[in-house]
């Protein structure tokens, strides 16, 4: 499944093969050539992964990386670090700011790739290809089907997107608001009610199956899916 990824660099050969790389791994690159510029475009909206520089021109990567954890609204967004600095404690300072992963310069595309689908399946693995199974749930994002006992479920893209998102985070309950974050996008404003509505037509779905009891309402809280 395509991630979007910010790639947050100010060398634009270095930039320009990021992106590439990531264009052929599937991914959508999004650039930026300062932290502030990333800053900016992460008002608009957030991406999945941020690679970001250690040495950038005003605000450092270092700096651009704390304050994301600072804030609620991106600090569990996955970042992988890019510099040149290979010493031990640099890469201490890197991963203290709260950086998933380190990856030091010069580093090959296929070392890139590898390292962007490891984050991705540990931080946010709704957005990668891995087939998910849950009980008799059987998801599959490549294909785009979802089965439940060999029995196909025919799912429109929004319940789809929330199926897999619960699937991959099971047994967690997910408030209306990060539901709507998660399915969505933090940039689109939908009423929360909307989400009552999908997981109402996910039920639905799943019911001829018996599978719809793992969707578990959580009063006050929100929505999980049982582990089975």
């Amino acid at each position: 499944m395509a991630a979007t990824v910010l790639v947050v660099e100010d060398e634009p050969a270095i930039q320009e093969l990021i992106a590439y790389n990531l264009r052929q791994a599937g991914h959508q690159p999004l650039r930026a050539d300062s932290a502030e510029q990333a800053l900016k475009l992460m008002q608009e909206a957030l991406p999945d992964l941020v690679l970001l520089d250690w040495m950038l021109p005003g605000l450092s990567g270092i700096e651009l990386a704390r304050r994301l954890r600072a804030d609620r609204r991106t600090r569990s967004i996955p970042i992988i670090m890019l510099t040149a600095r290979a010493e031990e404690h640099d890469k201490l300072t890197g991963l203290e700011t709260g950086a998933d992963d380190y990856i030091t310069k010069p580093f090959s595309p296929r070392e890139l790739t590898a390292r962007v689908k490891a984050v991705l399946r540990r931080r946010a693995p709704q957005m990668t290809d891995d087939v998910v199974q849950v009980g008799e749930l059987h998801l599959d994002p490549a294909t785009h089907r979802v089965s439940a006992r060999s029995e196909p479920v025919q799912l429109g893209p929004t319940e789809f997107r929330m199926l897999h998102f619960l699937m991959t985070h099971p047994e967690r309950v997910h408030s209306r608001t990060q539901l709507l974050d998660q399915v969505w996008g933090d940039h689109v404003f939908v009423e929360e009610r909307t989400v009552d509505v999908h997981i109402r037509r996910l039920r639905k779905a799943l019911e001829p199956t018996g599978q719809d009891a793992l969707i578990q309402t959580v009063r006050g809280s929100g929505y999980r899916l049982s582990g089975g």
